[in-house]
């Protein structure tokens, strides 16, 4: 697979599509608490999305000294990839644990899946102590394997994974054959695999949380994009951020800049990456002829080719992926940062998708009402990084959660807080293959595209 080299990182484009999560906007879509950009505070968060949002939330909390916060986004509030993504809370407890196992040794491994598990939770506690509508549903994830030597493989990697007691499968339910297909209701299931797992509105999360941080003095500053970072602090210890609106002052600064955060931040190039990515809403006309779906999904055609899908409250479906159509071409979607025009080859491909896959949808007149395109941030070893940047003292970040963040940042934006307020990232319940260092960055592998790269000379 090429290409072999990243393309250089570009920041927000101003006109994204619109997706279905951004059809009711918060008063704060477009809001600034001051007229003015603020000469400097103690805290910048550069990104509006969950990883800023949830981060400065925690710093708050249990906090009788609050520092002040200034927010920084390039366009509205949410509008990255928070909310462009298919309302998943799922976490990974068994399928990729086992090469987390040999790549970085048991207990990474086993920390890692208890970890997302214990974000599922996480987001439900923090949807219920701040009463936030955001239509949050705790439910079961059914992955279903519809190839046959896919599905043999995964059924080994797993019986392998309870012979060696990585981690804790308690949870999880395999089934084979009819059982298979009944409880997934996917046609020519040949296994699936079932876990705790939630979904919800992801837009309401944050803008609820947003909301409650605007009341608590937090400066929120939308549609100003960063351009760039000094080098290094000044003689009084502060990181000067630069916009199109001015230039900005703090000790401590953070970056939630997920795919975009090379723009700003180069020594982040070939190490976090922009994809590109598809997602939809699909609507049946009427309800009550189909049969109601409960869990949420991912239909698993081959080895990384899936669809992830959402069964919504008011009876439509969120459904996205599409890689069948366009993952064997790179220039659609690694190094993208455009999500204003829609992947070509997959515009289409979401119409008649649950009459082909489900039983009891073959007459439903299921349509595509929305298609919508959004940027992720992938990492080139698939962890994500959260901690100081490595050489920038009082510099951190929160980002490339490849496209896996809603499971990983509501407790990972916690320690994140923690480090901010003085602790060391091994005083936190991270695992530490997310620690940002030195040989991550040096790295020359790069798991997304299964090659070695050369090394950014912009470390």
């Amino acid at each position: 697979m090429s290409p072999t080299t990243t393309p250089p990182c570009q920041p927000p484009i101003a006109d994204p599509t619109t997706p279905f999560w951004r059809t009711e906007l918060h008063d704060l879509d477009s809001f600034r608490s001051t007229a003015e950009l603020p000469q400097e505070c103690d805290v910048i968060v550069v990104g509006c999305g969950f990883a800023g949002v949830s981060t400065a939330y925690h710093i708050l909390q249990d906090n009788d000294l609050p520092p002040s916060i200034v927010m920084l986004e390039a366009r509205g509030a949410c509008s990255g990839a928070s909310a462009r993504n298919g309302g998943h809370v799922k976490p990974d407890v068994y399928y990729n644990i086992l090469n987390y196992t040999k790549k970085y040794g048991v207990e990474a491994a086993a920390s890692f899946a208890r970890f997302e598990a214990a974000n599922v939770l996480a987001v439900k506690q923090l949807v219920e102590k701040e009463g936030i509508d955001c239509d949050f549903v705790l439910t079961r994830a059914v992955d279903a394997y519809l190839d046959a030597k896919h599905a043999k493989a995964t059924e080994d990697a797993y019986r392998e994974l309870v012979a060696i007691g990585v981690a804790d499968l308690g949870d999880v339910q395999l089934s084979h054959g009819e059982n298979a297909e009944k409880i997934s209701g996917i046609k020519d299931t040949k296994c699936c695999f079932s876990f705790t797992a939630a979904h919800l509105w992801p837009y309401k999360l944050v803008m609820g949380l947003l909301s409650k941080l605007v009341d608590q003095g937090v400066n929120l500053q939308t549609h100003t994009p960063v351009t760039g970072i000094s080098e290094m602090r000044d003689a009084d210890g502060n990181w000067t951020v630069a916009t199109d609106r001015g230039t900005i002052r703090s000790k401590k600064l953070i970056l939630a800049t997920n795919g975009y955060t090379a723009a700003i931040s180069p020594q982040f190039h070939d190490k976090i990456v922009p994809v590109r990515g598809i997602c939809s809403r699909i609507v049946a006309p009427d309800a009550t002829k189909v049969s109601r779906l409960t869990n949420s999904y991912s239909i698993r055609y081959g080895q990384g080719i899936y669809d992830y899908m959402i069964p919504r409250l008011d009876g439509s479906i969120i459904i996205g992926g599409a890689k069948p159509r366009f993952w064997h071409d790179p220039k659609q979607w690694y190094g993208v940062t455009d999500d204003s025009k829609l992947i070509e080859p997959a515009k289409g491909y979401f119409d008649g998708l649950m009459q082909r896959h489900f039983n009891g949808w073959e007459e439903s007149g299921a349509y595509t009402d929305m298609v919508w395109t959004g940027i992720m941030g992938w990492t080139t070893d698939f962890m994500p990084y959260v901690g100081e940047v490595p050489n920038k003292p009082g510099q951190l970040i929160i980002a490339g959660f490849s496209g896996h963040g809603m499971p990983l940042i509501c407790l990972a934006s916690k320690a994140m807080a923690d480090m901010v307020k003085g602790s060391r990232f091994e005083d936190t319940k991270l695992p530490f293959i997310f620690k940002p260092t030195m040989e991550r960055l040096l790295s020359v592998e790069n798991d997304i595209l299964g090659l070695k790269v050369p090394t950014s000379s912009r470390l």
